[in-house]
């Protein structure tokens, strides 16, 4: 299983590399004041102000702003169950688990279902009210562009949007108690000591002004663009940013995900190796102290499989794309198997002859 997940980072961060690689080698840059009919199917570079006629709107909650996307978060009180478990051996081979279980109340986007608690009597979480919303702008242009909704929809909506004050005063009749604090919808008695329940809604926008675009022209639009590779090129950002930035950025991000996938898969790879040693410790764990010698054994082991195999799947995944990395990767691994073999021969103790 662990393998098979090293293999699925390696196969879509070299797809998502050698697509970069191909896109950045292809794109060409456009006059966002025209639509170039030479252009059309290739992969653009375009850069200019984001533009809406028709600001988006929550009526829900009766806000209005002019913005390229806007999203709703909606936080609710709720209980949340805490496990913890600690697990005895008993001579003979035998454990007994005792597990506790805990009741917090937290804020939380997503519905706790209460009903499978441990304990659900008198930690009972109220369905949701209201739900989380994300919406992009119809009539978006970028010049003589048109932007659909995947174009809108890469753009990051990090803007925190602050509620006016006075937006709550109409919706006190239908919501209860509302104030807005620290620019947030609260509806609630007191914000201060919040009960389950209550909410806690706050909106976030990508707003219009300048951004910048990596796309395939479809007549007057912004489309992905089809690699050779596998992935489909759809870049947005705000601000103007050139070319080559947009595809550093978008490498450097490749980058960071790969690795902590990576991370992931050597965690998922260690976990198997220490299952595979599972039943010797089993086995010595008739006599406790045994046990615990032959369960401390079997992870080390573990551990040092990981340490070797891992480095060696990643170097022989990127050894055509970057013999570099792959080479240094290779070297690290080689390192871990030297060092292992130089302490396990001084630990060696030498048979005299007769």
């Amino acid at each position: 299983m662990a393998g098979r997940f090293l293999h699925i980072v390696r196969a879509d961060a070299l797809c998502t590399a050698r697509s970069l690689g191909e896109g950045e080698r292809q794109v060409v840059e456009a006059d966002q004041a025209k639509v170039d009919p030479a252009n059309q199917g290739k992969l653009i570079h375009v850069s200019g102000n984001l533009a809406t006629k028709v600001p988006l709107a929550d009526p829900e909650f009766g806000i209005s702003t002019p913005a390229a996307r806007l999203v709703r978060t909606v936080e609710t009180y709720q209980w949340k169950q805490e496990t913890h478990t600690e697990t005895h051996k008993n001579f003979g081979g035998s454990e007994d688990k005792i597990t506790t279980y805990t009741y917090v109340q937290t804020w939380s986007e997503p519905h706790i279902e209460s009903s499978r608690f441990h304990e659900p009597n008198g930690h009972v979480n109220p369905p949701l009210r209201y739900r989380h919303l994300d919406v992009v702008a119809r009539d978006a242009t970028l010049g003589a562009f048109r932007l659909g909704e995947a174009a809108l929809r890469r753009l990051a909506a990090a803007d925190e949007y602050a509620v006016d004050p006075a937006v709550v005063t109409a919706l006190r009749d239908r919501l209860g108690n509302a104030t807005v604090v620290d620019g947030k919808i609260f509806v609630g008695a007191d914000p201060a000591k919040p009960r389950i329940g209550d909410l806690r809604v706050a909106f976030q926008v990508a707003p219009v002004g300048p951004v910048s675009l990596i796309g395939q022209q479809t007549d007057a639009a912004l489309t992905e663009f089809q690699t050779k590779a596998g992935d489909r090129l759809l870049m947005a950002r705000q601000g103007s940013i050139t070319a080559n930035d947009m595809f550093k950025i978008a490498e450097a991000e490749n980058r960071v995900l790969t690795w902590v996938l990576r991370a992931v898969g050597a965690v998922l790879m260690l976990v198997g190796w220490a299952l595979v040693g599972g039943p010797l410790s089993v086995l010595g764990s008739v006599v406790p102290l045994i046990g615990d010698v032959i369960g401390f054994g079997t992870g080390a082991v573990a551990f040092l499989m990981t340490a070797i195999v891992v480095p060696v799947v990643i170097a022989i995944a990127w050894l055509w794309y970057r013999p570099l990395v792959s080479i240094v990767v290779l070297a690290i691994g080689f390192a871990i198997v030297y060092a292992i073999r130089t302490r396990t021969g001084r630990r060696a103790v030498p048979v005299p002859a007769t």
